[in-house]
């Protein structure tokens, strides 16, 4: 069970955005016009939220569309929405941004000038050009945006670095026998606020940028890392300097549960040792009491990958729990787990209702990753879920997931899914799964050959970029009678779904999800049904 807290974070919500005719039905691209980003709105995407409302933007019209009720792959392609020449690019990034100070030098927000209306209408307009002439332009859906765009991200990793002419900063010469030293609490080292920063990359460089605020991270997970951070300056701890080697702390990577409100902090260091690691604990806590476990990462290697191998807890249990779509996760440091829970449970209720589950279909969910949609799937209208994934930790993750919510109707393969498809195709068997996640695809759905009695649905969520060919022509062959496909990178979706419908499909809805308010950065999820021709 989900333990809760009393400092559960207020969620923002989604609605679907009202769009115009233009981009709904005709299915051009139409960017936004001059008029518009002037002040003049036409009928566009979004909903009002109260930070809108005191910036002065101009309220759009929200359709009132009741929102129906994924972690596998990180993976974020995006499409550049309300695409701007580069020179008014780099004259925006000039002007700034009241919600950001470091707007334009910042890599995290690329659209946070933009008023939430146009992005939406932006995003539903790029994803309406790219399936022009291959789904009925009435297929289109408005998109999901979220009433409040703003402190979605869950996940928030910073990292920390001394600042130029910090005063012990350590020598190149000095590196091998200062690597991984932490002073720790009482070492008579001092550091000042100013000698650590702490923030995000510039756009396109390893050069990090200092905020204090951010518009899009949850406001807890970001008072840990300048906690953190203060922590660090107290008592000596010098962060990590990537050009020498040396330092000891690298990374904090922190986690909200968005239901429970419990916090994970993975404290990334250069070295095993860790002085008054318990005293680091509780100062920490006694600072952001939210906090309800730490863990210890120890990544010595000099690399961009965040997370070494060896790890320790601290404090806590060393996980949180979470509710998303009325099912429990546990999520450790290494767990994927979407960033936007908010929206991510928006993604699924809508992918599951357009799958339309009956009570009598085999659910085949192909780059399942931890299983977190199958698993939606099995409670929510399948007879029985196939999981399949190549990623052996993931399928260990997903059936731990099935036991720990007592579903008992899905079954977990670690298989790449090409094969797998391409298996199952061959042998002419689509019903009556059985759940042994060791089997082989021909192993795993046992039945009569060429026995379609017992619809199929195939989910498949692939990575950004997209799916296979074989993969494609296998799911043609086993012949689905609705085909889910959601995606993170439109482009590479609109490729896909031409190969099925060149295979017998036929698109019958397309529905945009804002999964990243401010960025470029949108997912979409298609439906296609098998024709009768």
């Amino acid at each position: 069970m989900t333990r809760k807290h009393d400092n559960k974070p207020k969620r923002p919500r989604s609605r679907p955005a009202k769009v115009g005719k233009a981009a709904g039905a005709s299915g051009a691209f139409t960017p936004a016009s001059s008029a518009a980003r002037r002040g003049g709105h036409p009928r566009r995407g979004g909903l009002r939220t109260a930070r809108q409302a005191a910036s002065g933007v101009p309220a759009p019209e929200a359709q009132s569309v009741s929102s129906p009720c994924r972690s596998g792959h990180p993976r974020r392609g995006g499409l550049q929405a309300a695409r701007q020449p580069e020179d008014a690019r780099r004259a925006s990034a000039t002007a700034g941004c009241a919600l950001c100070p470091v707007f334009g030098r910042c890599g995290g927000c690329s659209q946070l000038n933009v008023p939430y209306a146009e992005q939406l209408a932006a995003k539903q307009q790029a994803v309406a050009a790219l399936f022009e002439g291959i789904a009925p332009a009435d297929a289109l859906l408005p998109i999901l945006g979220m009433e409040e765009p703003f402190h979605y991200r869950n996940k928030v990793v910073s990292p920390y670095a001394p600042a130029r002419g910090a005063r012990h900063a350590v020598a190149a010469k000095d590196a091998p026998k200062a690597r991984g030293k932490a002073k720790g609490k009482g070492a008579g080292a001092k550091l000042s606020r100013a000698d650590i920063l702490t923030g995000m990359y510039e756009a396109g460089t390893h050069r990090l940028i200092p905020t204090d605020t951010c518009a899009i991270e949850n406001e807890v997970a970001k008072r840990v890392t300048l906690a953190i951070r203060d922590v660090m300056a107290r008592w000596g701890m010098e962060p990590y300097n990537e050009d020498t080697g040396t330092g000891f702390v690298r990374h904090a990577v922190v986690r909200v549960g968005h239901e429970s409100g419990e916090v994970l902090v993975t404290v990334v260091t250069n070295g095993d040792e860790f002085p008054s690691a318990k005293a680091f604990c509780r100062e920490l806590k006694r600072r952001v009491p939210e906090i309800t476990a730490i863990v210890q990462n120890v990544n010595t290697r000099q690399t961009n990958v965040i997370l070494g191998d060896k790890e320790r807890v601290l404090y806590g249990p060393g996980f949180i729990l979470d509710t998303l779509c009325g099912l429990s996760f546990r999520i450790s440091s290494r767990s994927f787990y979407q960033v936007n829970a908010t929206q991510t449970e928006v993604l699924y209720d809508e992918a599951i209702r357009l799958a339309n589950l009956t009570g009598a279909e085999t659910v085949i969910d192909a780059y399942c990753g931890t299983g977190t949609i199958g698993l939606v799937a099995a409670k929510r209208g399948a007879a029985r879920v196939i999981g399949v994934d190549s990623v052996a930790s993931a399928i260990r993750d997903a059936a731990s997931n099935a036991r720990h919510n007592g579903v008992e109707n899905a079954s977990f393969v670690a298989q790449d899914a090409t094969a797998f498809m391409e298996e199952l195709a061959a042998s002419g068997e689509r019903s009556q799964p059985a759940c042994h996640p060791e089997r082989s695809a021909q192993r795993e759905v046992e039945g009569t050959p060429g026995d379609h009695s017992q619809p199929l649905v195939l989910l498949m969520d692939p990575p950004r970029a997209g799916s296979t060919h074989e993969f494609l022509r296998a799911a043609c062959a086993l012949a689905p009678e609705r085909i889910v496909y959601i995606s993170c990178n439109p482009h590479t979706q609109a490729r896909d779904v031409r190969h099925l419908v060149e295979g017998g499909y036929e698109v019958r809805a397309i529905r945009p999800v804002d999964m990243f308010p401010h960025t470029d950065h949108v997912e979409s999820i298609v439906m296609l049904e098998k024709r009768n021709d």
